[in-house]
């Protein structure tokens, strides 16, 4: 186990000073959960207080998913600070886009792949067999729980040198080139959805509502909602227009970004935004000019 947490410990660039932080970001639920089914009777219930009540430094039992809620919200702060000292000339819009990106589930699983997180996972044996450790969820999922685990381990600091390097890298540059050449300009649907993607809020889904004008100069009418249930109407976000329908879903789309970081400022973050209640009803038909 020493030499195995060594190995993970280079990649990461920091020696844990409590390594059994880095153990409890390993561990999966289904070994956490194999442990306590496996657990004999007379012994359930049984551990002191202090081993129940200080779960996230007992790498012996307990799961990575708590670590995991804070290593999202730790990346998200390091990342945004990274971009926003890099690329000063950058809009609130760019800065939000390749953030979005660069925490994405897709991006963080790529990231965990590369300096090999699958193969240090402590999974249940059923889902060791069942190829769990190369799923690309599981990957970015305990890819920040890492994150979490540096953070309590070290600060800020660990977090910003392995989100410099492993992270952003070649990956933050290549975006930035996107950027500058105008490819990724607009894409307002990409980062509508990797925004809902990364804050697990649900999928943007669009509806065309009205369509006017002759053929010849088509105005559409397009409305962006949240769909959080299959089946289910889902939350209005923004409405957009454009000459085409795909200009209008763009336009829809840029007006939801702007609505969610608008709410996420004054409420102070993304969970207190409505994205989950019914903060998003709102009058949506406002804001594209009608």
């Amino acid at each position: 186990m020493e030499a195995i947490l060594a190995e993970l410990e280079t990649e990461l660039g920091h020696a844990f000073r409590t390594r059994e932080l880095l153990v409890r970001a390993l561990t999966h639920r289904s070994l956490a959960q194999e442990r306590v089914d496996q657990k004999p009777p007379h012994e359930t219930g049984t551990e002191s207080a202090g081993e129940a009540g200080n779960g996230a430094w007992n790498g012996a039992g307990g799961d990575n998913e708590r670590l995991e809620f804070l290593g999202d919200a730790v990346l998200g702060l390091v990342v945004a600070e990274a971009l926003f000292e890099l690329h000063r000339d950058w809009h609130e819009g760019e800065l939000t886009r390749v953030r979005a990106q660069l925490v994405s589930r897709q991006h963080m699983g790529k990231v965990a792949e590369a300096i090999g997180l699958g193969r240090h996972l402590r999974l249940s044996r059923g889902e060791d067999k069942a190829g769990l450790r190369r799923k690309s969820t599981v990957l970015s999922n305990s890819m920040e729980a890492v994150i979490g685990a540096l953070f309590l381990d070290g600060g800020l600091e660990p977090v910003r040198v392995f989100a410099h390097s492993k992270v952003m890298g070649e990956a933050a540059e290549q975006l930035a080139e996107e950027l500058r050449s105008g490819a990724a300009l607009g894409n307002y649907k990409s980062a509508l959805q990797e925004r809902l993607q990364g804050e697990r809020a649900g999928t943007p889904v669009y509806r065309v509502k009205s369509e006017s004008g002759p053929d010849h100069r088509k105005r559409f009418l397009v409305e962006v909602r949240l769909m959080v249930e299959a089946g289910q109407p889902g939350k209005p976000l923004a409405r957009g227009t454009g000459s085409t329908k795909k200009h209008a879903e763009q336009d829809a789309a840029r007006r939801a970004l702007e609505r969610l970081t608008a709410m996420a400022a004054k409420a102070g973050g993304p969970e207190d935004a409505g994205l989950g209640g019914n903060g998003m009803g709102g009058n949506v038909e406002e804001q594209a000019g009608e």
